[in-house]
């Protein structure tokens, strides 16, 4: 709170200040009924005494916090579409893999291969693809840590459970979006298969 009267202050001779803030501490704070029972008290004193301003510790903090919390939200949406499109992207490759090894997924069908084989063999693909991604991810945030270092506020840099969490979910999203085709690998025919070459 700045003093009523002041000289020399922000390059201004004189400078007054007009308005005084009283922070009110109570268990009922942020309620409008406690909000009109002050402005009551107020007016009880000097009905001509305009409130202005009046709001809570919690809207302070959330107004002060608003550019953090919209930079995050974006953040969010836009690690959100990453992965879309890097689920996306695994399941482009393996349902391309799938149509072009079509007449050797046939030949290991009609030699007795199991449909279960050929699932874990398209399903290894996505994992390994998905391995390699995050592989190199690892290592670019691992080299990147000491920038973000400075940002973060009691979380560490390099934090281990963090990590895993990430790229099991990563490993999660590429084997479920190699499931569709790697079924699809299961129920191609050999006879059509050996024929559509």
């Amino acid at each position: 709170m700045w003093p009523m009267l002041m000289a020399n202050f922000e390059g201004d001779e004189v400078s007054a200040q007009r308005t005084y803030t009283y922070i009110v501490r109570s268990p009922r704070t942020g309620s409008s009924g406690f909000i009109n029972e002050i402005s009551r008290a107020v007016w009880s004193v000097n009905p001509n005494l305009p409130l202005a301003s009046v709001r809570t510790q919690q809207e302070l903090l959330d107004r002060s916090l608003a550019r953090t919390s919209f930079a995050l939200v974006m953040l969010a949406i836009a690690g959100a579409m990453a992965l879309v499109l890097g689920v996306a992207g695994v399941y482009g490759v393996i349902s391309y893999a799938v149509s072009q090894r079509t007449r050797e997924i046939g030949i290991r069908i009609a030699l007795g291969a199991r449909s279960g084989e050929v699932t874990r063999m398209f399903l290894g693909q996505g994992v390994r693809l998905a391995a390699i991604g995050i592989a190199c991810g690892l290592v670019a945030a691992v080299a990147l840590t000491r920038l973000i270092a400075s940002l973060l506020f009691d979380v560490k840099a390099i934090d281990p459970i963090t990590y895993l969490t990430v790229a099991l979910g990563l490993v999660g999203a590429a084997a479920l979006a190699s499931v569709v085709p790697a079924l699809q690998a299961t129920s191609v025919d050999p006879v059509d298969a050996l024929r559509a070459e």
